[in-house]
Parts: C-alpha cells; sequence; structure tokens
C-alpha cells in the first residue's frame, strides 16, 4: 500500500483543501480503498475462474508487476502528485486506487485468496491490519513530513522499495517454479 510514498503524493493532491476537509477526503478514500480489496479478496477465486487464470500465471503477474512499482519507489520520477484536482477534492481516482488499492495490492490478495483460500480470515486480519498502518500513516502524514522531511519520505519510500524487489522476486520465483512442475 507504501504510506510513505504515498503521504506526499496525498498531501500534494490534498494541498488546497483546509484541514477538515482533507481529513473526511483523506478517510473516505480510505475506507473505499478497503472496500475495494476487501471484495478483491473475498471473490478472488471467483475472478480468477472466471477469467480462466492459473495460480502460476497470477504470480508471475504479480511478482512482475509488484518489481515495477517497487523500481519506482527505488527510483521515483515525476508521479500523479503534481495533477492538481480541483477544489472539490478527488473521488475513487487517483487516491483511493491505484495509489491504496493498487495493482500490486489486488494481485496480491488474488494470490494469497486462490493459494491458500482455507486462509482468508487470516488474510482478512493481515488486510486490516496493514489497512490501520496505512490509514495511521497517512492521517498524521502532514505532521510526519514536517518531522521527517522530504529527504527522510524519500528515504523510507526506497527502503520500502528494496523490501518490495525482494518480495516480487520471490513472488516470480514461486511462479515459475509451479509453472515448470505443472509441465
Amino acid at each position: 500500500m507504501d504510506p510513505f510514498g504515498n503521504a506526499p503524493v496525498f498531501n500534494a493532491v490534498l494541498s488546497r483543501l483546509d484541514s477538515r476537509r482533507r481529513s473526511l477526503i483523506v478517510a473516505r478514500e480510505l475506507l473505499i480503498a478497503l472496500l475495494i480489496l476487501l471484495g478483491f479478496l473475498f471473490s478472488g477465486n471467483l475472478i480468477l475462474d472466471f477469467l480462466g487464470i492459473t495460480q502460476p500465471s497470477l504470480s508471475i503477474a504479480g511478482g512482475v508487476l509488484l518489481f515495477i512499482i517497487s523500481l519506482r519507489m527505488i527510483f521515483p520520477s515525476v508521479r500523479a502528485a503534481e495533477e492538481q484536482e480541483d477544489i472539490e477534492g478527488p473521488f475513487i481516482v487517483p487516491l483511493a486506487v491505484p495509489l491504496i488499492a493498487g495493482p500490486s495490492t489486488v494481485a496480491v490478495l488474488l494470490l494469497l485468496s486462490s493459494s491458500q483460500p482455507e486462509l482468508i480470515i487470516e488474510w482478512s486480519i493481515a488486510l486490516l491490519l496493514a489497512w490501520s498502518g496505512t490509514t495511521i500513516l497517512l492521517v498524521v502524514s502532514p505532521f510526519l513530513i514536517r518531522v521527517i522531511g522530504s529527504r527522510g519520505s524519500r528515504a523510507l519510500e526506497r527502503l520500502a522499495g528494496m523490501i518490495l524487489v525482494i518480495l516480487a522476486i520471490q513472488m516470480l520465483l514461486n511462479g515459475i517454479r509451479s509453472f515448470v512442475k505443472s509441465l
């Protein structure tokens, strides 16, 4: 969910709004993202079966996607924050989707729910914990950015990106291993 990388984006997109309106928008976008993520977690098997997607292909695609996103965290370019919204504020895009409920998060949820459906309660708890951590960090992000500064924020984002690179490579290798075994 990358709250450290998304904090500057959230603050830039919402910079023109007063603090009360900003808080309401952040809360709304976080709730929308949670509903979307829970939907994918609980309907992951149905979606995969309907589309005819196998477990190895999902793992490989999720690994590649997560790898690309993690590289963007390590080597940032111009982000979506440069695109300013109107005075009403953003709705669903770009804050809820793709920043919080992004393609890599959805891919991981689909992978988890399809590979080990018997652990759906544990995956739900993990999602709620990750979402709660993201919520806390995004709510306090204006203060956090003032304390650690933009350089500290970039350093944390790059550290998270390095960890995600490792996870992405492991997902990719697991998918390739499963594919080779299925031949």
